[in-house]
């Protein structure tokens, strides 16, 4: 009589696999760098938008010709970069930007970071806003130029207008912007960054706060200009 054989207990089946994935993000490529008289176009419809949005149309007169001979002077010996009038141009592509060498960027190497996004960002204005490369677009722009601390006896950067056009917001550009400005003042051994807020855009305090920046309700702006500021000039 043969011995029953043991009933052989079956495999350990296998874990499931999950049949979820992770979220899909679609990839932003941005590049600030340096403006060249060639951004004039762009840099123009840039600042009547920010003039529109900050209720000032009105005082809006600079044309496309009259920020190219004042940003960009066909002088002998024109201004340098940073010790002038000097814009950084923010640009953004689906696809990277070519990486760009310290050693050929005289003035300022080119910043480049990729933003990783839930949602596609909608620029209904891409045409309108194309600039060098294929599908690279102007989202922003940044001015700004050298002013002078006496307390601190030291040179700083004055920053005249900041722009992130409206579909690029809330995307942590701005901060990039105004951060390059920052670091390039830090590395020139400068002492300040000062700029101006509108008392109603309570959004863009609160992201300067969120920067460091201290608002100074005590001080107030004083200004000379058009028919106040030609009185002198007939005196």
């Amino acid at each position: 009589m043969q011995a029953a054989t043991a009933a052989v207990a079956p495999p350990p089946s296998e874990a499931p696999i999950p049949t979820h994935t992770l979220p899909k993000t679609h990839q932003l490529f941005t590049q600030i760098r340096l403006a060249t008289i060639s951004d004039i176009p762009n840099v123009h419809k840039l600042l009547h938008q920010t003039a529109m949005f900050q209720k000032l149309a009105h005082l809006f007169t600079a044309t496309e010709s009259s920020l190219a001979a004042t940003l960009f002077p066909t002088t002998p010996n024109p201004p340098t970069p940073l010790q002038s009038p000097t814009v950084f141009i923010l640009e953004t592509s689906p696809t990277p930007f070519p990486i760009i060498s310290s050693e050929t960027s005289k003035y300022f190497t080119p910043i480049q970071k990729t933003l990783n996004l839930c949602e596609p960002i909608l620029d209904y204005e891409r045409e309108l806003f194309s600039s060098h490369g294929k599908n690279v677009v102007v989202s922003g722009f940044v001015l700004f130029f050298p002013n002078y601390s006496s307390f601190l006896a030291k040179p700083g950067f004055y920053v005249e207008d900041l722009c992130v056009r409206e579909c690029y917001r809330r995307k942590g550009l701005g901060k990039m912007l105004l951060s390059a400005v920052a670091k390039q003042a830090a590395k020139m051994g400068y002492g300040i960054v000062e700029w101006v807020v509108l008392d109603w855009n309570v959004n863009a305090i609160k992201f300067y706060e969120e920067m460091g920046a201290k608002v100074l309700p005590e001080w107030r702006t004083c200004r000379l200009a058009g028919e106040e500021l030609q009185v002198y000039g007939n005196a």
